[in-house]
């Protein structure tokens, strides 16, 4: 069951950018970061949202990048969550969507962390294996 609640499983402290960085600095935090989802915020408030897809579906140079804005290409209508629904809204919002991940606002909007499949599948597997499993884990690994 996923009935624990968003804000005790969320990463809170998110890396953003704003809509008028540019798509270089966005694939510069996506590769250094090895992340895929960048919320894009004015102030504190979600104004968008920025994938490894957004960039790849571009079929763009690395050099084009650094001229375009975020708010180019940034998905404006993006689902979120409260920090007080439980786990399984966000597994359902990630899986009818086909999203890999779902921002989380309070009331005005404002980001306060975000949840990602990544999050859920480690969420899961440590609730069945809690057993540290490294010592299985092959050195070359």
């Amino acid at each position: 069951m996923m009935n624990e609640l968003v804000h005790t499983h969320m990463t809170k402290d998110v890396i953003t950018l704003s809509p008028n960085d540019t798509l270089g600095q966005v694939r510069e935090i996506l590769l250094s970061k090895h992340i895929h989802h960048i919320p894009i915020v004015e102030g504190r408030k979600l104004v968008g949202m920025v994938t490894s897809w957004d960039l790849f579906k571009l079929g763009k140079s690395a050099e084009e990048y650094s001229s375009m804005k975020v708010n180019e290409v940034m998905t404006r209508r993006v689902a979120t969550l409260d920090p007080d629904q439980h786990l399984g809204a966000v597994a359902e919002v990630l899986t009818r969507h086909l999203f890999h991940a779902v921002p989380i606002v309070n009331d005005d909007n404002e980001l306060l962390g975000i949840v990602t499949s990544t999050d859920i599948i480690r969420y899961e597997h440590t609730k069945e294996y809690p057993e540290n499993l490294e010592k299985f884990v092959g050195d070359n690994m």
